[in-house]
């Protein structure tokens, strides 16, 4: 479930030049990206719940799991590769398809798991990453020197995860769970970071077209945050 669509390491990072955006933009793009975020977690939600609550739409879902998941990563590079070519509406609303497309799977998933382990790894991951994104926005330590090395182990552990997928190693499974959940939060701090020195705006030129990247990656980080914790602490049906 790993559809986070990695940036360039290489990205402009106005603070690498002394310049910081002024706080009123700041403060515009970490509303935008964190309204953004929720209303499209909201919806997942939302999606899950019918899906949850509906065997005939569970089994369609099931029945269509390849061409879903195929879609989700798809979509998700879409998305990015099209931030400057498309109006911030279309790039919004290609963000709500994506998060409804999500809520889909998730519905299936929480399925598998007792409503206790679903909600204590929801208000889990909530902590880690409100923890995470806190000290993202205050720490003065440049945390784009390990974003590069972030993106290469995400596109390492999605490999692990392809393997494992043929390997079907609980083992296995259950370090690569570990390691998503320490990817995922120090994600989630370097995401924030990049917001708050103007990073987004620099890359796309745009605060709103910035709000709705922003918001893809960070519901990415607490997406993926919440299965990773789901699939180490949940308890099964």
């Amino acid at each position: 479930m790993n559809q986070y669509p990695p940036p360039s390491p290489r990205a402009i990072n106005p603070a690498t030049y002394g310049v910081r955006p002024a706080p009123a933009l700041v403060q515009q793009l970490l509303i935008g990206a964190f309204g953004w975020m929720f209303a499209g977690l909201l919806l997942t939600a939302g999606v899950s719940f019918v899906v949850s609550t509906s065997a005939a739409i569970t089994q369609g879902v099931v029945s269509l799991w390849l061409p879903l998941l195929i879609g989700l990563f798809a979509l998700a590079m879409v998305i990015q590769a099209a931030i400057n070519r498309v109006s911030p509406l279309v790039s919004l609303l290609l963000f709500f398809v994506y998060a409804a497309m999500m809520g889909l799977t998730i519905g299936v998933i929480v399925q598998i798991y007792t409503t206790e382990s679903v909600a204590a790894a929801f208000l889990s991951s909530a902590g880690m990453f409100g923890g995470a994104a806190a000290y993202g926005a205050i720490t003065k330590r440049d945390l784009s020197s390990i974003g590069g090395i972030m993106v290469m182990a995400l596109i390492g552990l999605i490999v692990a995860m392809v393997v494992n997928f043929f390997l079907q190693s609980t083992q296995v499974g259950w370090i690569i769970s570990i390691i998503g959940v320490l990817l995922f939060v120090g994600l989630t701090a370097w995401d924030v970071q990049r917001i708050t020195t103007g990073q987004y705006a620099a890359m796309v030129r745009s605060a709103e077209r910035a709000s709705v990247l922003a918001a893809l990656h960070l519901y990415l980080d607490f997406v993926n945050l919440f299965l990773f914790l789901l699939q180490l602490f949940g308890s099964r049906r």
